[in-house]
């Protein structure tokens, strides 16, 4: 871990708004219990879709987007010793 000074636009409650160093615009801090909440949704949202569509395929690009953030994310929180905000049955 390191901290560093970042540019906040907005803290409001689950829509921060920031710039981390070297970026060009800012970006949203999404709660890790909210990026495993959106990920749950997109999962059951592509489990209802028609197979082999285009609506499928997409669902499953995003679904697979998700997955890794919400994956990136434990794995982080694990390597700090930190406690995850949700359940995601790997433990």
């Amino acid at each position: 871990m390191r901290t560093e000074p970042i540019e906040i636009y907005s803290d409001a409650t689950n829509a921060a708004v920031m710039r981390h160093p070297g970026r060009q615009f800012p970006g949203m801090l999404i709660q890790g219990d909210t990026l495993y909440s959106l990920s749950r949704m997109a999962a059951t949202a592509l489990a209802g879709a028609e197979p082999d569509s285009d609506h499928w395929h997409d669902l499953k690009e995003l679904v697979d987007n998700l997955q890794s953030r919400v994956d990136f994310y434990s794995q982080v929180m694990r390597e700090h010793g930190l406690k995850l905000p949700f359940v995601d049955g790997s433990e």
